[in-house]
């Protein structure tokens, strides 16, 4: 068989993903906060964008990169951009009338090097707040040690965790501020009277054991308890307490009230963690009998091309080719973002309008009536891919008038019900928070109980989907739950409604 060259002439398609295409999928997934920064990071890199006072985009501009959105126009069809006539990333700004849109056009103000700016106000800014470290330390100056002392309570105030407990040695200590183990012991016992209670010890029965010398307790069951028996405590075995101390079964059982009432965490009370507050990406509120739908755009800067760079286009024949040529890409490159933005906020809206119709039984009527949805169900409503439903409600949250949700949050499994129907598993979930709640503290009920309970309402679940889902709401299991001293009495009829 001899060989030979060919030449063949073959015609494919394949799918590109440019930088710009990219970019749009990136910003339809990007949380509120996140946009909000990728918006000035593109600010400060983009010479061509720049933030409009105004609150509506200019006519010209508004034509390049779509119009504005207004919740009318999200109803419609959706308009991609599309490539050129030959398939080239076409600019649009290649065949933009320069001369017609910088008629009359004025240069936007400069802010003056020496112009005064309003300060903001006091009552914004916000205090600093007091350390478990910063609250010891002042603790540790009054004390009026001297300078040994002193150094050696620094090492040991710098070497407790959050919850104010002592993670060194004393050896440990003692190598780091040259001192004797000691001198360090000795200095470790002053700080364990300090405020908070139980602060520096090194383990929880030590915790509690201080913190029963401050309140003058002196139960010899408390202290044999604290002592020896916190994990039978844990495991609420009174029976295996009561029999290794030789009291009555109630005597423990007073003793473990009053162990309940310490803290386990001294350090709780300065938790230095900032509360993260959300902010809804969309409003759902109802009007009349009818669900109107708003973005949240309050704090987002409104974009617009630079009236500087689109002068100086205007008289692009005088100017260089690189210089001309960079100009045209920054304004490329600043019209796309604007009109992935709008895109963006529009699909947000879509997919916002979908679930709304979806799920207005649970708007109107609460967690009970929240239904099984998949991402499937609201693509093919909207006319979108899954994996744009998926894009746009990651990291979404929507104010409506059951509260703040995550928009992943309305799509969940279903579970089958006995007239063949299905139930959403959030609503199985609030069953059995509810169910518990109501249960008899004396005798709680069991995984198989609570399933039972379920299948009269025609709710179909085993006993280990039960248990699944009790460990997804941090309740514990029923030997954990159990409070001796009470009756077992019958549950409301209402329990499991």
């Amino acid at each position: 068989m001899a060989l030979e060259i060919r030449q063949s002439l073959k015609l494919t398609q394949t799918l590109i993903m440019t930088q710009k295409l990219q970019q749009a999928i990136k910003l339809l997934q990007l949380s509120r906060l996140e946009l909000l920064g990728e918006i000035h990071q593109v600010l400060e890199t983009n010479p061509v964008l720049e933030e409009s006072q105004s609150e509506e985009m200019e006519a010209p501009q508004a034509e390049l990169a779509e119009a504005p959105y207004t919740p009318s126009a999200a109803t419609g069809s959706e308009s991609e951009s599309a490539p050129g006539a030959n398939g080239e990333d076409r600019s649009p700004l290649e065949d933009w009338n320069w001369d017609s849109f910088l008629k009359d056009r004025l240069m936007p103000p400069v802010m003056g090097e020496y112009e005064e700016r309003e300060a903001p106000p006091f009552e914004n800014l916000n205090a600093q707040k007091s350390t478990l470290k910063s609250h010891l330390m002042w603790q540790l100056r009054m004390a009026a040690l001297d300078e040994d002392a002193d150094r050696i309570g620094i090492h040991i105030i710098g070497n407790l965790d959050k919850d104010g407990y002592f993670k060194a040695t004393l050896e440990e200590i003692a190598a780091e501020s040259g001192m004797e183990p000691g001198r360090v012991e000795e200095i470790l016992r002053l700080i364990q009277g300090f405020d908070p209670p139980g602060v520096a010890a090194r383990d929880l029965s030590e915790c509690l054991k201080l913190q029963l010398k401050v309140v003058g307790n002196e139960d010899p069951v408390v202290w044999a308890i604290v002592e020896n028996h916190l994990v039978n405590l844990g495991n609420k075995n009174y029976q295996a307490i009561a029999r290794d101390l030789k009291v009555p079964l109630e005597k423990v059982i007073q003793a473990g009230e009053v162990i309940s009432q310490l803290e386990p965490k001294p350090g709780r009370g300065f938790d230095t963690e900032e509360t993260d507050y959300i902010t809804p990406d969309v409003h759902v509120e109802k009007v009349g009998n009818d669900y109107v739908i708003r973005l949240n755009d309050d704090g987002l800067p409104k974009l617009r091309v630079s009236s500087y760079y689109l002068e100086v286009m205007r008289d692009s024949n005088n100017l260089p080719d690189s210089v001309k040529n960079y100009i045209q890409r920054h304004l490329d490159s600043a019209l796309w973002f604007i009109r992935s933005i709008h895109q963006r906020q529009k699909t947000l809206y879509k997919v916002t309008e979908s679930i709304v119709r979806f799920q207005r039984d649970f708007l109107d009527k609460g967690l009970p009536y929240l239904k099984p949805l998949t991402l499937r169900h609201v693509a093919e409503d909207v006319e979108m891919h899954e994996s744009t439903i998926s894009r746009v409600t990651t990291n979404k949250y929507v104010n409506t008038p059951q509260g703040v949700f995550d928009l992943k949050y309305f799509f969940n499994s279903g579970i089958n019900l006995g007239l063949g129907d299905q139930i959403a598993s959030e609503s199985v979930k609030e069953k059995i928070r509810q169910i518990v709640q109501l249960e008899n503290p004396g005798s709680p009920l069991s995984d198989q109980e609570i399933a039972d309970m379920l299948r009269k309402d025609d709710v179909i679940i085993a006993r280990r989907t039960v248990a699944k889902y009790r460990g997804m709401l941090g309740v514990l299991s029923s030997n954990k739950r159990k409070r001796p001293g009470h009756r077992r009495t019958s549950l409301p009829a209402t329990a499991a409604s």
